[in-house]
């Protein structure tokens, strides 16, 4: 992995991907104690900065692979981001889903054009050795949802963006908050700051009880989480750091952050109230870890991106029930 890379996938991603804006709130900036500027990736194509990932990855196969079809496996997000891609590519595409993803997430991924195959997350069953065998009988090409370069790549063009907007304001210097699942987007991004903003520094933000990455950096070594589910955060969980992708957060990366389920719902419903954006729980920890641990923090500005908005609207009702303020 290298700028190179990631430059090169910002070049394929010119005139598809949205080049979504930093946003602010006074009332956020109280809360926080310190300015936080927010960019919100839920305004991405399919709902998440995924997208970024799945076309940089789809773009970058030949023709006659891309003909023989793609699979992936995802919780939503990533399924959504490589269904889109592989459509507009004219690639058949087969996305390996959890049977408890939330339901938007499934349909939205039927919907574009992709076929669902459904597995038990909860009853153990591994989604790697579903998507190896069915890509193994029909000749599919697998793009995985972090470890994997040119993923990697196209998420790291969201910090691209970061570097550059930020420098418009005048901000060059900073913690940029990142909720973490695998660590594609944190990598990504982190490579991205080293070349063009080397002032600013990634912190991976997780749900408390799925903080593997906060773990693994703290002791050095990979460490794993003991559930796969069980969690409103269910983008960001995975069962560890990529074996790519976490090399590049321990040498680039600041502390992991850990917020609670609650903070991550009342980070919805701030939000919404103050930014007029829709954000799930997994995309908003970010947003939490700026808000409520300020502590953790140092200097006047931090950048939270707020990754994903596909959030069942009962748990989107619920936070804003739960967070009236």
């Amino acid at each position: 992995m290298n700028i190179d890379m990631i430059r090169a996938a910002a070049s394929r991603l010119k005139g598809h991907a949205r080049r979504t804006p930093l946003l602010s709130s006074p009332f956020l900036d109280e809360i926080a104690g310190r300015t936080v500027l927010i960019k919100p990736e839920c305004l991405q194509h399919t709902g998440s900065f995924k997208f970024r990932g799945g076309w940089s990855a789809v773009s970058a196969l030949d023709d006659a692979t891309r003909k023989r079809g793609i699979i992936a496996y995802s919780s939503g997000n990533h399924a959504q981001g490589v269904a889109m891609a592989a459509a507009a590519h004219g690639a058949p595409a087969v996305i390996v889903m959890p049977q408890n993803a939330p339901k938007l997430k499934i349909d939205n991924t039927r919907a574009l054009g992709a076929e669902v195959v459904l597995y038990d997350r909860a009853g153990g069953e591994s989604r790697e050795e579903v998507g190896g065998k069915i890509a193994d009988e029909r000749g599919l090409t697998l793009i995985r949802p972090y470890d994997e370069p040119q993923v990697i790549a196209g998420q790291g063009t969201t910090g691209l963006e970061i570097a550059a907007q930020a420098a418009e304001i005048g901000v060059t210097s900073g913690d940029v908050l990142v909720c973490c699942g695998g660590g594609g987007l944190s990598s990504g991004v982190a490579l991205a700051l080293e070349a063009e903003a080397p002032d600013m520094r990634v912190r991976p933000a997780e749900p408390e009880g799925f903080d593997d990455v906060a773990r693994s950096l703290a002791s050095g070594t990979i460490q794993s989480n003991a559930s796969q589910s069980g969690s409103l955060c269910d983008a960001i969980i995975t069962p560890q750091p990529g074996d790519l992708t976490f090399p590049i957060m321990s040498r680039l990366c600041g502390p992991g952050l850990v917020v609670t389920e609650d903070q991550a719902m009342h980070a919805v419903a701030l939000a919404f109230k103050r930014l007029k954006i829709v954000v799930e729980p997994g995309g908003a920890v970010a947003l939490a870890a700026a808000l409520f641990h300020g502590d953790k923090l140092s200097g006047d500005h931090v950048v939270a991106v707020c990754t994903g908005g596909n959030v069942d609207a009962d748990v989107f009702t619920d936070a804003l029930k739960r967070f009236d303020t």
